[in-house]
């Protein structure tokens, strides 16, 4: 897909306020600080806007990016680092079961996972809900200018092992030479 337009259209907490047009969806989860918003400054070709910070666990809402006027890419708050309460806590699960549950136009969920690291629990877990819900899944392996070609290929086959996936595509946004084959890869089979 080639990006002509985008916007942000709105954050929000509660399934009332999610947009209601019927469009397509594609949703983008990971843990704290794996690079979600600088992913999406990328994929979108526009500095700030998805908000990037050093502290991770900023997102704190479900973010909704209209793409091209025909489809949504949505931004879920990340997992694992963020400091927040336990009531916050369950509040982002109520978050998260009220949009992944009852969600007809989410076509395909892009999980990201960090490529220097072997996978984390919290990110197998992630995959084993995403699955377990039955929706398209594909993986984003961030920040690979970190890594040498071979590290790249020994961590691709760990990651597609661990994951149990094919469809897996390892990016940096520092690079950023690659984002038709970005927007290619998120938005394919939509």
């Amino acid at each position: 897909m080639i990006i002509k337009d985008s916007k942000f259209i709105k954050s929000t907490t509660k399934a009332k306020d999610f947009p209601k047009e019927g469009l397509k969806e594609v949703a983008i989860v990971g843990r704290s600080n794996v690079g979600k918003s600088s992913i999406i400054n990328s994929l979108l070709n526009k500095k700030k806007i998805a908000k990037v910070s050093s502290t991770p666990g900023k997102t704190r809402t479900i973010n909704f990016f209209l793409i091209n006027n025909s489809v949504y890419l949505v931004d879920f708050p990340g997992y694992g680092y963020a400091k927040i309460s336990k009531e916050e806590r369950n509040s982002w699960k109520f978050m998260m079961d009220s949009y992944f549950l009852d969600r007809k136009e989410l076509k395909k969920v892009i999980l990201l996972i960090d490529s220097r690291h072997k996978p984390f629990e919290s990110d197998l877990l992630m995959c084993d809900w995403i699955k377990y819900m039955n929706y398209n899944l594909s993986i984003i392996a961030t920040k690979s200018d970190k890594l040498k070609y071979s590290e790249i290929k020994r961590n691709e086959k760990i990651f597609k092992d661990s994951f149990e996936v094919d469809d897996m595509l390892f990016y940096s946004v520092l690079k950023n030479s690659n984002r038709e084959k970005l927007s290619e890869f998120i938005f394919s089979g939509i």
